[in-house]
């Protein structure tokens, strides 16, 4: 039982699932929960649990970091296969995939500045909706070919958007796009309201999107435990698993964990580290049962 109040689905034998921090801080409570409820439904299932070093973004991942998650999960008494996947490894592997949509027609560049976009979606009066904000206006998705391969040619700075209409006309299931939540049965999902979703930023070769969908198939994931807040996500991700031919996989998505004041424990607000807990001498019992799985004698 987790410390939401609510109990632990019941994964397929022999699920696989998998832990996918980012290395860009020290992992806290809320890390802590969902590494321990990904652990619990693999041991549960007679599964497998995996540990991803998501670090694409080399601008804000450090190495140091990615060593304290290791050292942490292993403190709490977490065991994961090895070699441990690490996402800056494989760069060609999502460049690859972004060339199969590419060829197809479903990417464009993407020029505009983030301050571009915010004018544009201001002057139209679009009001702020969708999972990732305001959808894109579509102003790259409009240039001709001939102004992309002038911008290009010069080497203009660029992203690389999905085109969401594109992609939609191409890949309808029969009944819309769903996804199967352990315990709830399948549910809706529209990647209508993303947009043109960025897949390659500019600074960022490949996108988080692009990536978890990737390495989960790459890795055999056969059950994403993750938070509620990606809970969205996941329908832009059936989208892609449909477009790329990447088998579907089940979903967990768990409570988030709350502070007293119920205010999600996040590292921007202060949250309490894995490690501040164990300098001020609490241990992996103490810190597993704060993090909502204590141990059953």
């Amino acid at each position: 039982m987790a410390a939401t109040g609510r109990p632990l689905p019941s994964p397929p034998t022999g699920a696989v699932t998998r832990f996918a921090p980012s290395p860009t801080g020290l992992l806290h409570l809320g890390h802590a929960h969902s590494a321990l409820f990904g652990h619990a439904l693999a041991r549960r299932a007679g599964g497998r649990f995996l540990l991803r070093i998501e670090d694409i973004d080399a601008s804000r991942c450090r190495p140091e970091h990615a060593a304290a998650i290791e050292e942490d999960l292993a403190w709490l008494g977490l065991a994961w296969e090895l070699p441990v996947r690490r996402q800056s490894g494989h760069m060609g592997e999502y460049r690859a995939a972004l060339d199969r949509l590419a060829a197809r027609g479903l990417l464009y560049p993407c020029f505009c500045t983030r301050a571009e976009i915010a004018r544009e979606v201001a002057a139209a009066g679009h009001a702020p909706h969708g999972p990732e904000g305001p959808p894109y206006p579509g102003t790259c998705r409009r240039l001709s070919p001939a102004g992309r391969e002038t911008r290009l040619g010069r080497g203009d700075p660029h992203a690389l958007r999905l085109d969401m209409a594109a992609a939609l006309a191409e890949a309808p299931p029969a009944g819309g796009f769903s996804f199967e939540e352990l315990g709830r049965g399948r549910l809706p999902a529209d990647p209508a309201p993303f947009g043109d979703v960025v897949l390659a930023r500019k600074d960022v070769p490949a996108s988080y999107h692009l990536c978890v969908c990737h390495d989960d198939a790459a890795q055999g994931v056969t059950v994403v435990t993750r938070g509620e807040d990606l809970k969205p996500a996941t329908a832009l991700h059936r989208l892609l698993q449909t477009l790329l031919g990447w088998p579907e996989p089940l979903y967990a998505h768990h409570p988030l964990l709350a502070d007293a004041a119920g205010r999600r424990l996040a590292k921007r607000d202060g949250a309490p580290s894995i490690r501040s807990l164990r300098e001020r001498g609490h241990g992996p019992a103490a810190v597993r049962a704060m993090a909502g799985f204590p141990d059953r004698g």
